[in-house]
């Protein structure tokens, strides 16, 4: 796992060989990251939200272009682990790691809210597709939050609120969700 830019930029971590998550590729993080700039300014971010976090890739890297406080939900124990090393390693404070299940966190998490939320959860999730549903019904983004679906290319999201565009990275889909006034309206 390598952390693009900032100040913790260059970092690299070795994953376990026994992990078997799927993390987010270096390519597809780098042009998400360049999009999430011209959106909002990550040093104004003062919580994000990383929903099945595997490795804690994103979680990391928005921890290192200047989120102030970053909640990853990751299940796994051994993922959830060596989540902790890392953020030992970094010895940093911003990152609230959360050891359990992200849909229990997503019902439980009101009235807490975020200025950025992203979930990768596993492709072969069946309630995959509920996933932005209850981000929205639970209202856990804040107004001109941005949130961030990945998943596989049979999904379409752009039928629900808040849908800004969906970008494709090789084969990494995400989906962008933007709680602007204008969206709220409409």
């Amino acid at each position: 796992m390598r952390i693009i830019s900032g100040k913790y930029g260059r970092r690299r971590f070795s994953v376990p060989s026994s992990f078997g998550a799927r993390p987010t590729t270096d390519f597809a993080k780098e042009n998400l990251f360049n999009v999430l700039t011209n959106f909002i300014d990550l040093e104004d971010v003062n919580d994000a939200l990383d929903l099945f976090s595997g490795t804690g890739s994103i979680a990391f890297e928005l921890i290192s272009r200047g989120c102030e406080k970053v909640t990853a939900v990751e299940k796994n124990n051994a993922h959830a682990s060596f989540i902790a090393k890392v953020a030992k390693e970094l010895k940093t404070d911003a990152l609230n790691l959360i050891y359990g299940d992200a849909f229990r966190f997503l019902n439980t998490a009101k009235p807490e809210s975020f200025d950025l939320i992203f979930a990768d959860p596993p492709y072969a999730l069946a309630e995959l597709k509920q996933i932005p549903e209850l981000i929205i019904e639970r209202n856990l983004l804040r107004p001109e939050g941005i949130f961030i679906m990945e998943h596989p290319k049979e999904f379409d999201f752009s039928s629900l609120p808040y849908f800004y565009q969906k970008r494709v990275y090789g084969s990494v889909n995400f989906s962008l969700f933007l709680k602007t006034e204008e969206k709220t309206n409409a």
